[in-house]
């Protein structure tokens, strides 16, 4: 579009200077009405509290396995914490602990890779029960798997274990949900065997189905005599009890029946801190302000800024494997694995400070596992990775950033503009490759374009020689103008980045323009 030259003549350059979009993603208002620190796209940039930083890579923990890893499954005693693998095509479980290629199995013979599982220690010891649902639950005391039925040792009588779909430790007792029902059983104390016992829950869910999941709830964000147990049936109805001993009524009790939505398949449920999250169809739903709700206030939803993502997204892959609610407290982040299709899984992440939302690509997990306080995800192709604390580069490619922050009048709407140059303002320890550009009156047309980074080989300390070697940096800032040239009433300002070994935080954008008039 052209301007009138006699008009450009007498516009007056202006400069704005945006905060990086720490507002986060914001997929839920209008165009022309998000805040300028919000932004319409931002993906593998985590929204911090004064900056958009790039994540973190992933590097490889374990091969030698086939087909999916589907469950990841970890053991804590006081002394020993171990990683185990379950593989989709050779069915074996896998330990996984130490970085490298698996050695043999430890357990083989099933027939489901989804397991779920619970850690319990009793004056017996520590040990880790699986189950699946298919196959004979298995319990792990360090050493030994043994696969639990009703004549083993131990045992678990009066049901048959291998239904069982879900564990949980809950007052000192083992929970399980049996598969396709509504009825859950428990354990006796401190038991790791026993006559199990069972809780019915037909007479009360009222829209029927079959029970999905269960959770602690700890009011007081401890462990204590006021926690209750909550389970949510594949109908989205949420039944909570509070009590010690199931079988007394004086000591347990029914403490209601909230409707929710539909969870999104059986890792869907998770504690978090005093609450508990609930991953459904309407999105990641804080517990405790779900059930004062019932589906009524959408706004109190944790991804209510992304709802129409998640809505989205549950409409188009909601029958895939792989949904998970995963909480990393070490980087104040929580994230639903979204499996958008073989290879395209990725993550909706939300940092649990600021509750702002940003898109993760780029990490290929089909289930996620929190051990020794790191993150790590099996994948396809009989792979563990470790994610984010690795280096900035995914398993050796680059990481590539991209974000089109929100549409800004700059305070004139109406009033057409020529934008000129913007600059941002980055703080490094290398020289990353970064791209500036600008999406005009809400274009969403715009992708990202192709750029590549090479690395500089840094010298390794007590391998390099002190004078020959080129040695990394620290933190610096960067703040290179660069051309624009578009015409618009707005302008949502486009970040792109590739990046391998090199640390982005992205402070703020400084841009250039010169204003005309309305129908200049």
């Amino acid at each position: 579009m052209a301007l009138n030259p006699a008009k450009i003549a007498r516009t007056v350059a202006h400069a704005e200077s945006l905060p990086a979009p720490v507002g986060g993603w914001n997929a839920r208002d209008a165009l022309a009405n998000m805040a300028p620190t919000d932004a319409v796209t931002l993906t593998n940039l985590y929204p911090g509290v004064s900056s958009c930083d790039l994540r973190g890579g992933y590097l490889s923990q374990a091969t030698g396995m086939n087909g999916d890893v589907q469950s990841l499954l970890v053991y804590q005693a006081p002394t020993l914490n171990q990683m185990f693998a379950v593989d989709s095509v050779g069915l074996k479980v896998y330990n996984v602990s130490n970085p490298g290629a698996v050695g043999a199995s430890v357990f083989s013979g099933l027939t489901n890779a989804i397991w779920d599982h619970a850690n319990i220690s009793t004056p017996g010891g520590h040990f880790m029960y699986a189950c699946n649902g298919t196959d004979a639950p298995l319990l792990y005391d360090g050493t030994t798997w043994t696969a639990i039925t009703n004549v083993s040792t131990p045992a678990i009588t009066g049901v048959n274990p291998s239904l069982f779909i879900n564990c949980l430790l809950f007052k000192n007792r083992m929970w399980f949900i049996e598969k396709n029902s509504l009825r859950a059983w428990y354990l006796p104390t401190q038991s790791i065997g026993g006559a199990a016992q069972m809780l019915d829950m037909g007479a009360i869910a009222t829209n029927g189905g079959y029970l999905v999941d269960m959770c602690a709830w700890t009011i007081d964000a401890g462990f204590g005599v006021d926690d209750q147990l909550c389970f949510i049936t594949n109908k989205g109805e949420v039944i909570v009890w509070h009590g010690t001993d199931p079988a007394s009524a004086g000591t347990w009790a029914e403490v209601g029946v909230w409707q929710l939505g539909a969870p999104m398949g059986r890792r869907s449920l998770i504690k978090y801190a005093g609450d508990c999250l609930l991953l459904c169809v309407d999105g990641l739903w804080p517990l405790a302000g779900a059930l004062q709700s019932s589906r009524t206030q959408p706004q109190v939803a944790l991804s209510d800024k992304i709802k129409n993502a998640i809505q989205k997204a549950t409409i188009a892959y909601g029958g895939n494997f792989g949904w998970q609610v995963f909480i990393y407290p070490k980087q104040n982040a929580a994230w639903i694995n979204v499996p958008a299709g073989a290879g395209q899984q990725q993550q909706y992440v939300i940092n649990t400070i600021t509750d702002n939302w940003c898109n993760f690509t780029g990490w290929p997990a089909t289930c996620w596992a929190l051990f020794n306080d790191e993150p790590y995800f099996g994948s396809s192709g009989g792979k563990v990775w470790k994610a984010w604390d690795t280096g900035y580069n995914d398993n050796g490619q680059n990481i590539q950033s991209f974000a089109i922050q929100a549409f800004n009048f700059f305070e004139m709407r109406g009033v057409e503009k020529y934008f000129t140059r913007a600059r941002p303002n980055l703080i490094s320890n290398g020289q990353p490759t970064v791209l500036m550009g600008g999406a005009l009156d809400f274009d969403l047309t715009v992708q990202p374009e192709p750029i590549t980074f090479a690395p500089t080989p840094y010298g390794v300390w007590d391998v390099s020689r002190w004078d020959q070697a080129l040695w990394g940096q620290s933190l610096t800032i960067y703040n290179n103008w660069q051309g624009l040239a578009g015409i618009g009433y707005c302008l949502g300002t486009v970040f792109q980045s590739a990046s391998m070994g090199i640390q982005i935080s992205w402070a703020s954008t400084d841009i250039v323009f010169q204003a005309g008039w309305a129908g200049i």
